[in-house]
């Protein structure tokens, strides 16, 4: 029988024990939903206090590839390297106690500086600098952007206070090769110019992120790491072929230098895909070292740049009065050097002749102004304009090249009495290199102008290919019209005073050169005596499969478009071998000059 005395001493156990578990159970269940339940967002709020930390993952930046997957951009690792100033202090201690023999941070910061290409002293100040700031420092920036070289040999001094984490950067291992075209990157990773910055969408990479909480000793705590991955860029190919735009950049630098020009380029269209195989100029930009080019050099003058084409927009009068006007080769106009129209224009050829009895043929080999003026009469100048903008001039190529240029015509409303016939022969309108390619390669496509584009395809990381959305081929002029314009631009080649310089044995080729004049934009008019010099030609005649533009930008050499000629010949020569475009097995047919 229990007594009152001893219930008592029970109860109070009972109840001591009840509020015991009662306490108990609650940090269980506190700890349950802090570990548990809630860990995610208790762990965030430890991620936000003093004792978190964050790294950086870094996404790989897509390749540029040339036509055949060579690198023409690609991404490599540099480091970004810090060091632990509290732990060095640490170590030296040992050192100085006799505990570590590892060497002290005096002796060791030499061979730190030798490597980073720093001074002792400056390595030494950024330790104690960080010290002086808080003695418990567990961070200073060594040095950023160190090579993979200088980090083995960082990592090879094994002192555990140096910590290097790894970081894509660009690199560009063929130079200023396609520089104009490919552009560059800031230091910063921006996009800056060229194909980088207008296709970024397809390059560019997204940084992930790893977070941890840290304890005092600087110990990641297990259960806090949370990862977000970094997803890497996508490879952009495009059209050009690394090969041949390395052989004719060196070959524009030195036919730029060689006729004393401001600027030299070379474009290379493909006729039946519209595909631009090389776009070389000079100056161009090392994507590498940006600084050492001027900074009107950085871009791409071929795809920004307009001029006033001269006579090779005969060749687009000659197909307009062709496929509208109801001419032929054997077509005549008598045309002297120096003619006054009946609404005043005075029109002037480069040389000066008596009235010769031109077929349509003649005129484009003579280059007469005066004879492709009296022939485009036979249409209206609406029918005109109509052409050359059907021919796409003035209305650029989306190229995917940003800021791409274009030509200027203007409406007819604004042709004054000398325009109407400055135009047939190439003053008074100004197109870009891309334009005239293509409108080159439509009169000799069978009249079919090819999209332009330097863009192949982007493929993504998971593997899907986009390739770029371009316009649709267009039947610009007639298949007999296009004949017509193969056979005469061949003869011009046969027949011209240059004809020989353009001469690629076995091989039957075709084109026009043309004389820009410079407008002086500050007194108005032209510039006396400067030029701007275009060849364009295509091969083989019989069949065209490539078209080649070379301009000059006031050459002081030679002063006429005779000064392209010999880069013209050897471009297409080299673009003949690199395609290994068979020789032509035909003749081609010889046209009357006169009538």
């Amino acid at each position: 029988m229990t007594t009152r005395s001893t219930r008592s001493p029970r109860r109070r156990t009972v109840v001591a024990l009840a509020v015991v578990l009662a306490v108990l159970a609650g940090f269980i269940v506190r700890l349950v939903d802090i570990q548990v339940v809630n860990a995610d967002e208790h762990i965030q709020d430890s991620l936000d206090t003093a004792f978190a930390s964050s790294q950086t993952l870094y996404g790989t930046r897509g390749q540029i590839v040339d036509e055949s997957g060579q690198t023409l951009a690609g991404s490599i690792l540099r480091y970004d390297c810090q060091l632990d100033p509290l732990l060095i202090t640490q170590i030296d201690a040992q050192v100085l106690e006799g505990e570590s023999d590892a060497p002290l941070w005096g002796d060791l910061s030499s061979d730190v500086a030798r490597i980073t290409g720093q001074t002792p002293e400056e390595v030494r100040e950024i330790v104690g600098t960080a010290l002086a700031a808080d003695q418990y420092s567990r961070y200073a920036q060594l040095k950023k952007g160190v090579s993979t070289e200088q980090f083995r040999a960082l990592a090879d001094l094994e002192a555990p206070y140096i910590t290097c984490i790894s970081h894509p950067a660009r690199a560009y291992p063929d130079g200023a090769v396609a520089g104009n075209l490919v552009g560059f990157m800031g230091t910063d990773g921006e996009a800056l110019e060229g194909l980088e910055k207008s296709q970024n969408d397809c390059l560019a990479a997204e940084n992930g992120s790893r977070s941890y909480e840290k304890g005092k000793d600087g110990v990641v705590i297990p259960g806090t790491e949370t990862e977000v991955p970094a997803q890497d860029g996508g490879t952009l190919q495009l059209t050009i072929n690394r090969d041949l735009q390395w052989y004719l950049q060196q070959l524009i630098a030195e036919q730029t230098q060689n006729m004393a020009a401001q600027h030299g380029s070379v474009l290379v269209y493909e006729v039946k895909t519209g595909k631009v195989r090389a776009a070389a100029e000079y100056p161009t930009v090392d994507p590498n070292d940006v600084d050492a080019t001027d900074a009107e050099d950085r871009t791409s003058e071929i795809f920004r740049g307009s001029f006033e084409p001269g006579s090779t927009f005969k060749a687009l009068t000659a197909a307009t009065v062709i496929d509208a006007g109801g001419q032929t080769p054997h077509s005549t106009v008598t045309a002297s050097g120096l003619e006054t129209f009946p609404n005043g224009a005075r029109v002037r050829d480069a040389f000066q002749h008596p009235a010769n009895l031109y077929t349509l043929t003649g005129v484009l080999i003579d280059s007469s102004n005066v004879g492709i003026s009296k022939f485009s009469e036979r249409v209206d100048n609406q029918t005109r304009f109509d052409y050359l903008t059907r021919f796409g001039i003035g209305a650029g190529t989306g190229s995917t090249y940003p800021l791409e240029g274009n030509g200027l015509i203007h409406p007819v409303s604004e042709w004054g009495a000398q325009t109407a016939y400055n135009t047939s022969f190439g003053q008074g309108v100004t197109t870009t290199m891309p334009e005239l390619a293509r409108a080159y390669g439509a009169i000799v496509n069978d009249g079919v102008m090819m999209p332009l584009t330097i863009v192949e395809s982007c493929t993504r990381p998971d593997g899907t290919v986009v390739t770029p959305e371009l316009a649709e081929p267009e039947q610009v002029i007639s298949e007999t019209t296009s004949a017509h314009m193969r056979e005469m631009l061949e003869n011009v080649f046969l027949q011209a005073p240059y004809a020989k310089t353009v001469e690629i044995p076995g091989y039957r080729l075709g084109g026009k050169t043309g004389t820009g004049e410079k407008p002086d934009l500050v007194n108005g008019g032209y510039k006396a005596g400067v030029y701007y010099t275009t060849m364009v030609g295509f091969a083989p005649a019989d069949d065209p499969e490539y078209v080649v533009v070379v301009t000059l930008d006031e050459p002081t050499k030679v002063t006429s478009s005779a000064a392209n000629a010999t880069a013209f010949q050897k471009a297409m020569t080299q673009v003949l071998k690199t395609y290994r475009v068979m020789p032509s097995t035909s003749s081609p047919e010889l046209l009357p000059k006169f009538g």
